[in-house]
């Protein structure tokens, strides 16, 4: 059965459905994708060890800083 070629052929299926995509996500909903979420950072005592071995103290300021601000930024 051919179409008349002024006429568009006649989909069965109806309309395709309509695809909407969340860009907005927040990217705590990214990490939960993997099973594991979101966890609290915490201070590691090795590292704080090694950093009083090889910096005298300064690099624990940094290193509890970089820490606490990242807590921090993530709402934990």
């Amino acid at each position: 059965m051919a179409t008349p070629p002024d006429q568009q052929p006649v989909q069965p299926y109806g309309q395709p459905p309509t695809i909407i995509i969340n860009n907005s996500a927040a990217a705590s909903a990214a990490a939960v994708i993997g099973g594991v979420g979101l966890r609290r950072r915490r201070q590691s005592i090795w590292a704080h060890f090694w950093l009083l071995m090889f910096t005298a103290g300064i690099g624990n300021v940094f290193y509890a800083m970089h820490v606490s601000r990242w807590n921090r930024d993530r709402g934990l």
